[in-house]
């Protein structure tokens, strides 16, 4: 068992307090604030507690206005992903208690959230949450988000080392400290091993990359990024921290207090993130502003000792032995192969494989999440994360197992192949529930699935191109760093408007880099995007050069090639009857509006 610190609700440096270092168990849950947000509420409700103080302490706890009235998204973090198979059940049974879409979404930041929750419910649906080792402590606001990392971290065959303690051990350190309560902005922090980079390093504020130096292990730090309407990627800010006496924590501790006392980023919270420093002061000024930061009388009144901190878990020593029977394909081989080519890797543990499960648009229902939980215990020794490609990733699977878990997905509608492919389109909740949302961007989701199901795609380098689309500029879709990707907007006939989106084409985030795409000088109305689409990729098949991959086609033929293959389909129409189906977004059954709120995340 590892001890950890533990602070009060405003944030605060205490004495540590010892929690068990098992899957899902990282954020120390604190029963105080579940009552301390059962008295705010109260006191809101009454009309005792002004509604921005509310918000700004509701945040804190991942509870987040919606669109709609009255009801909330709550957010609870899963630091790297982990989640077991206890705290599977303990989603399901609390969706089906709270939850009336009696369904949980898995985001591109690893977290698992839940939508149309009424305030009066939110504390109780968090403190059933807590009871087993889920926190929602700062899921949202201006705080240090879910820490992300590379959820094969630990059987990876390419890793330097593992980063898993290492991430542990810096959400520890941060959940709750003062330094990280009511920043500029929110703060992302990613953690790989490998120059393969699955967490995606660029796209964050702060990014950990594992190195080695003379037997000591390390991270290259990288700083500034972000997407939305100004993407920047990260940049170096030091080649190696060691992790030695928690280094690498002190480090990132000081570029958080710099980050937090500049003042001048505060008023306009739209363009208050790191990036916007490093974008204004360079990298290098950064680098400087820490230096002297790291030369302040702070530094020794900190206790960085990772022996406090580590998250220590042997996975290997619970992982399940060799079944004595298990299945073979019978009459369903070619499908299950299918399934196996793309949804399964050998760990670099001999014996072991890991799983994808592909999970349509991040939903999981509460049948769903138990059924995963079983499969967990059965087959996994109960060890698996999701991803920041809104799946699930299966962990210590043995390779006599592979088939038996594929017929058990089967059951659960949880068994298709093609997990990080063309078919496995990623989206945010859009209008669904965002107050930022533009347009219907789960509804486009589920269409764009289908006409690419219906393409039965088979060519190799086709289904690895990736498909991204946001609701809006805002990108929580990571619509900047997909192949093909769109974001919501708008196109104006007289007084009415017609749903669509802006496509950017060549993004990627694979073969250890991270690249935005470029945005094409066209808006296409969202019921004609699945054309677009299919167009796109049946361009990209009949033109490209041999094994020429989509983003060096891309290049090679720019953008106005794929702007003209569209142009038909980017006019607009007049608002009549004959046209009236591109006026009302997917999953709508009313002609289209722009209604847009003030979205909380920068308050």
């Amino acid at each position: 068992m590892q001890p950890v610190s533990i602070s009060s609700q405003r944030g605060t440096l205490e004495s540590p307090e010892v929690i068990e270092d098992l899957p899902g168990h990282v954020i120390p849950i604190l029963e105080r604030e579940f009552d301390d947000f059962d008295t705010e509420s109260t006191r809101y409700l009454a009309g005792e507690l002004e509604e921005m103080e509310f918000v700004k302490f509701r945040l804190k706890q991942g509870v987040y206005g919606q669109r709609q009235p009255d009801v909330q998204m709550v957010r609870v973090k899963l630091p790297f992903g982990g989640v077991s198979p206890d705290q599977l059940d303990a989603f399901a049974a609390a969706i089906e208690k709270y939850v009336p879409l009696q369904k949980g979404h898995i985001t591109t930041r690893q977290n698992i959230q839940v939508h149309h929750v009424p305030l009066r419910e939110a504390a109780e649906y968090i403190r059933e949450l807590g009871t087993a080792g889920l926190s929602s402590r700062e899921g949202c606001g201006n705080t240090m988000r879910n820490v992300t990392a590379d959820p094969w971290a630990g059987v990876a065959p390419d890793e330097v080392f593992d980063v898993t303690p290492y991430a542990g051990a810096y959400v520890r350190y941060f959940v709750r400290h003062p330094t990280t309560q009511g920043m500029p902005r929110k703060f992302k922090t990613s953690f790989t091993g490998s120059d393969a980079d699955r967490a995606i390093s660029g796209m964050h504020d702060l990014a950990f990359i594992a190195r080695e130096r003379d037997g000591v292990k390390g991270f290259e730090m990288r700083a500034g990024g972000a997407t939305a309407i100004m993407p920047r990627i990260a940049q170096t800010l030091y080649e190696f921290v060691s992790v030695d006496d928690g280094e690498y924590i002190k480090v990132a501790e000081a570029v958080l207090r710099v980050f937090d006392r500049q003042e001048w980023l505060r008023p306009n919270r739209a363009r208050a993130r790191l990036k916007v420093f490093v974008d204004k002061h360079g990298i290098e000024e950064l680098r400087n502003e820490v230096e002297r930061e790291l030369l302040g009388a702070w530094t020794t009144a900190r206790d960085f000792s990772l022996d406090r901190l580590l998250f220590i878990h042997d996975e290997q020593a619970g992982a399940p032995a060799v079944p004595p029977g298990y299945g073979s394909p019978n009459g369903d081989g070619s499908e299950f192969e299918q399934f196996r080519r793309s949804n399964v890797r050998a760990q670099r543990q001999d014996g072991f494989c890991t799983v994808q499960v592909k999970v349509d648009r991040g939903d999981l229902t509460p049948e769903q999440f138990r059924g995963l939980a079983q499969i967990m215990r059965e087959y996994c020794g109960g060890y698996a994360r999701t991803t920041v490609h809104q799946n699930l990733l299966l962990r210590w699977v043995r390779e006599e197992s592979i088939y038996d878990v594929w017929r058990r997905l089967q059951t659960l509608s949880l068994g298709d192949p093609g997990a990080d492919e063309v078919s496995d389109v990623i989206s945010c909740p859009g209008t669904d529930s965002c107050k930022l949302g533009i347009t219907s961007s789960m509804g486009l989701n589920a269409a764009v699935a289908r006409r690419i199901q219906e393409m039965a795609i088979e060519d190799p380098l086709t289904r690895k191109i990736h498909i991204k689309m946001s609701g809006c500029p805002n990108g929580c879709s990571q619509h900047h760093i997909a192949n093909i990707g769109f974001y919501g907007a708008s196109i104006k006939v007289g007084e009415k408007r017609i749903p669509a989106s802006i496509p950017h084409i060549g993004g990627y985030y694979e073969q250890g880099g991270v690249g935005y795409g470029k945005r094409l000088k066209t808006r296409i109305p969202s019921k004609r995007i699945p054309d677009a689409v299919e167009r796109w990729l049946r361009f990209y098949e009949s033109e490209r050069h041999d094994d020429e991959e989509f983003n060096a086609f891309a290049r090679r033929v720019g953008t106005n090639a794929f702007e003209d293959i569209v142009r038909d389909l980017a006019m607009p129409a007049e608002f009549n009857l004959q046209n009236m189906n591109l006026f009302i977004d997917w999953s709508r059954t009313v002609p289209f509006q722009v209604i847009r709120g003030e979205g909380e995340c920068a308050i």
